[in-house]
């Protein structure tokens, strides 16, 4: 039998993530979730909603998580952690306020929450703050008692989500055809965002052009780069971060080059190959497989440029274990015991509680698990 893993005080943990469609009738109430007072209507919505479409209006985001959620149980149990797992969505059900409404039903006080998003930015982690602000508002005009609810550290640079990158990576070199894998480049691709929501994320003092959100994105890719260089011999490989899943308007300032660009400029320079790498994801969904498999995909084979694309960590164990990991890690911290965060690259571990001006709204509103959280 396993020892006994202590996670006082915390007694639940929270899978918080965006949420998507399970049916075609889904795709548009989802979608008015998602932009809810932004005045879109509903027209366009559906014209945006063809990506949905195109997979029989089903995001596979769920499917995911509930196979996370497996992961997490197996690897809790078979290491002696005695800690329920609970799920809740940003968009759709199940819905993150019923769900922290089920949490207190069955008694939880102390909750751990570990965000689908691994990095700093407004939209990756305040935004799920604000979230949870919110539904603890909802749970407490209901007159319930509330928990206090914590939020896991940002944990890009966790062994147990970069090494299944790196995997990936090679796995794809390897799939590649023979005469174009010794050459192949990388492109690392993440979510564009504002380059002023870029610049302003992570605490202030990371503040700057990109911010938290591209330093961090940049010191994974180099990681995986040197883990790939050293497995397969191939010193100097070119690689190059870019972005995907721009949504905002034509007039704002978005991160760039935009994947498909990049694959455009690549061919043209005399690259015979590339390697796509979507290390701003957790797992495959909606903007993994248009974006990158249908879209960036397309635009390849239009080039003649061959292409991979490598595997999200997804329901990986040995994510499952970094959460386990980081869960034991935020309790010792919280009992007042010695820790030794873990965490590669450059930039050390993140902080546990997001500071006060740390990936900052354009209208400011209240945000749980931080600094300034209503509900310490």
């Amino acid at each position: 039998m396993p020892d006994v893993l202590d996670s006082t005080p915390y007694d639940a943990l929270l899978l918080l993530s965006f949420g998507g469609p399970e049916g075609p009738d889904d795709v548009v109430p989802f979608l008015e979730n998602v932009t809810k007072g932004r005045g879109i209507p509903k027209e366009r919505l559906k014209e945006v909603g063809q990506h949905y479409f195109l997979f029989g209006g089903v995001s596979p985001i769920n499917d995911q998580n509930r196979a996370l959620l497996d992961a997490l149980r197996k690897d809790f149990a078979g290491h002696g952690l005695d800690l329920p797992v609970y799920w809740g969505n940003r968009n759709w059900a199940p819905y993150l306020t019923d769900t922290l409404r089920e949490l207190v039903t069955d008694g939880h006080r102390r909750v751990l929450v570990l965000a689908t998003s691994a990095y700093a930015s407004y939209s990756g982690c305040r935004q799920y703050r604000e979230n949870l602000a919110d539904a603890l508002a909802t749970l407490e005009a209901e007159g319930l008692e509330l928990p206090k609810v914590d939020k896991l550290r940002h944990y890009f640079n966790h062994p147990g989500f970069v090494r299944p990158m790196i995997d990936g990576v090679l796995k794809s070199l390897a799939e590649l055809p023979a005469d174009v894998r010794q050459n192949a480049q990388l492109a690392f691709t993440t979510h564009s965002i504002p380059t002023a929501a870029a610049d302003t994320s992570g605490p202030v003092e990371e503040h700057g052009e990109g911010g938290s959100y591209v330093k961090q994105h940049l010191d994974v890719a180099r990681l995986i780069v040197d883990a790939v260089a050293e497995e397969t011999g191939v010193a100097d490989r070119p690689w190059q971060l870019v972005y995907q899943s721009r949504s905002g308007a034509p007039h704002i300032p978005w991160l760039e080059p935009d994947i498909c660009d990049h694959l455009e400029e690549r061919h043209a320079a005399g690259a015979p190959a590339v390697v796509m790498v979507p290390i701003g994801f957790v797992s495959d969904h909606m903007e993994v497989l248009y974006d990158l498999d249908t879209e960036a995909t397309a635009k390849a084979a239009e080039l003649g440029l061959p292409v991979a694309r490598s595997a999200t960590v997804g329901a990986d164990p040995r994510f499952a274990a970094a959460v386990r990991e980081l869960v034991l890690e935020r309790a010792r911290g919280e009992r007042g015991e010695d820790i030794r965060p873990c965490a590669l690259g450059s930039l050390g571990p993140s902080h546990d509680l997001c500071p006060v001006g740390c990936c900052p709204a354009r209208a400011p509103k209240p945000a749980a698990a931080g600094v300034d959280s209503p509900y310490a």
